[in-house]
């Protein structure tokens, strides 16, 4: 690993873990994978998600319905005995994937035994053959499920989301301030991103560059270049800088650009080429010390097992509903941590997404050192009573109570109608 990427971990969250020193990254062979190898980052995919040994009681899914109002979309799950779990949607991809959840997964979960999530999962992606919907159609809305399912039974045994899926590593998690603006220029940019940083008071921020899987081009023309150097300028030398192309470039472009973020001491660069140009990605991992991000659209757990092992990214970055939620999201976090990669999750910007976040990283032991963060939605009215639920210096704390760790109104839930 080169020393840009020794830095990268050195400033993650977490410390020292177990991970096979054979598949270390001093002896990884990028061009000779051997089978070898990916038996062992296999066997951290056998391991349970969630200890349903501990849970006694039987929790059986007796309702399970998507409500609406106006364009927020509630998932509300009841069992047998009475007990609620409810999550919030990510809105803007449910208003086209709504029938998904009532059509294809809602009639095979009524009746099952919430303890068997896992295998349920597993079963799901069968069922009426859902895996020939495998990318968002089919894992936004089963999110949405795992997520209500989660805020169930974490109220049901008294623990919060990340105490059911794990140690509880972060209990306090320091973000990154996500901007996006790009069609303006780099000098409204700068002054937009100075906004954002002021109110979040964050010690780490993200930018966008290119045009978005624009083949090269930039919005507007030159903006990235003029950008990259000025926000280092503004923010200092102590500022972590990340930069995100959304797959804008072509190799040899992702490279060139690559090189002027590692002039001005960037952090990591975020989809260089491409989401799914693979081999790509890792030619421009190789011909760079900055550390790769990605995953945010990746559907497939086999796809992120080759990122991984074959040394495509440095950081993977699944996000909690394109990926299909929190359990798969951990064993990807998990084969990551075997070859000592850390995880900063990508969060969709609308809903909850941000705690769903939260409770993920406070339950992986490889962590980054900041994770995403695009402000609070105040659309939703909510209260939670361990955690102020702000940025305090950068820094946000998790919420501990029950499932999800939040209570939102019963009016607001009351406006939400069954969709179908």
């Amino acid at each position: 690993m080169k020393l840009k990427r020794r830095d990268f971990l050195k400033y993650s969250t977490f410390g020292s873990f177990t991970f096979f020193p054979s598949i270390s990254c001093k002896l990884f062979n990028r061009n000779d994978v051997s089978s070898h190898i990916f038996s062992k980052i296999d066997k951290v995919l056998l391991k349970p998600v969630i200890d349903k040994a501990g849970i006694k009681e039987p929790i059986i899914i007796q309702s399970l319905e998507l409500k609406r109002y106006k364009n927020n979309f509630i998932c509300e799950v009841i069992s047998s005995r009475g007990h609620k779990g409810i999550s919030v949607g990510n809105s803007d991809k449910l208003q086209s994937l709504w029938p998904i959840f009532y059509n294809r997964l809602q009639p095979f979960l009524i009746g099952k035994d919430a303890r068997d999530l896992e295998n349920i999962l597993e079963s799901i992606y069968v069922y009426k053959s859902n895996y020939k919907f495998q990318n968002l159609a089919l894992w936004v809305p089963w999110a949405t499920i795992e997520f209500a399912i989660l805020d169930l039974i974490g109220k049901v045994e008294n623990k919060s989301i990340g105490k059911l899926i794990g140690k509880i590593y972060n209990q306090k998690i320091s973000v990154y301030r996500a901007n996006n603006f790009r069609g303006k220029s780099a000098e409204e940019s700068i002054e937009l991103i100075k906004e954002n940083v002021f109110r979040s008071q964050a010690k780490a921020i993200k930018i966008k560059i290119g045009g978005r899987m624009s083949k090269n081009k930039d919005f507007p023309t030159g903006r990235s270049e003029k950008l990259i150097p000025l926000v280092r300028k503004t923010f200092g030398d102590d500022m972590k800088i990340y930069a995100d192309s959304n797959g804008s470039y072509d190799v040899s472009e992702a490279i060139r650009i690559g090189k002027i973020l590692e002039e001005y001491n960037y952090d990591f660069y975020e989809e260089p080429v491409p989401f799914d140009w693979y081999q790509e990605t890792k030619e421009v991992s190789k011909s760079l010390s900055l550390p790769i991000a990605g995953g945010e659209q990746e559907a497939s757990m086999r796809n992120f097992r080759w990122l991984i092992v074959n040394r495509a990214l440095d950081i993977v970055q699944p996000d909690m509903f394109y990926f299909g939620g929190i359990i798969r999201s951990i064993r990807v976090a998990r084969m990551a941590q075997v070859f000592d990669i850390p995880c900063v999750p990508h969060i969709s910007g609308n809903g909850l997404g941000y705690l769903y976040m939260m409770h993920f990283v406070s339950a992986i032991p490889n962590a980054g050192p900041f994770h995403e963060f695009k402000g609070f939605n105040n659309q939703i009215p909510l209260e939670c009573n361990t955690s102020e639920l702000r940025s305090n210096g950068g820094v946000v704390e998790v919420p501990t109570g029950p499932g999800l760790g939040i209570e939102i109104d019963p009016d607001f839930i009351k406006k939400h109608k069954v969709t179908r």
